[in-house]
């Protein structure tokens, strides 16, 4: 079993609300959960309006597997263009 640990900080310079913020996220966190069929939940920063923290964890049975999944979240999430990655912090296990 091999498992994948991303902690992913985010600046969303755009969001002027709460509202504009979780509408980029909650956008971000069904793309990632349809693709890569991932966990993935806002781990930090909730009452900021332009500042995210997501924690994405993914299993899989393939060590080369968790490579590639590992590498479509982050396409996605550098393709989302609302939000700059600011950290990404990646553990495998």
């Amino acid at each position: 079993m091999f498992v994948g640990i991303v902690r992913i900080e985010l600046h969303l310079p755009a969001s002027g609300s709460l509202k504009d913020k979780r509408a980029v996220i909650r956008s971000l966190k069904e793309r990632i959960r349809n693709r890569v069929q991932a966990s993935i939940a806002e781990v930090d920063h909730q009452d900021l309006w332009q500042r995210a923290a997501l924690g994405v964890a993914l299993v899989t049975s393939e060590n080369h597997h968790l490579g590639e999944l590992l590498q479509s979240v982050r396409t996605i999430v550098e393709s989302e263009p609302s939000a700059t990655v600011l950290d990404w912090q990646e553990q495998r296990l």
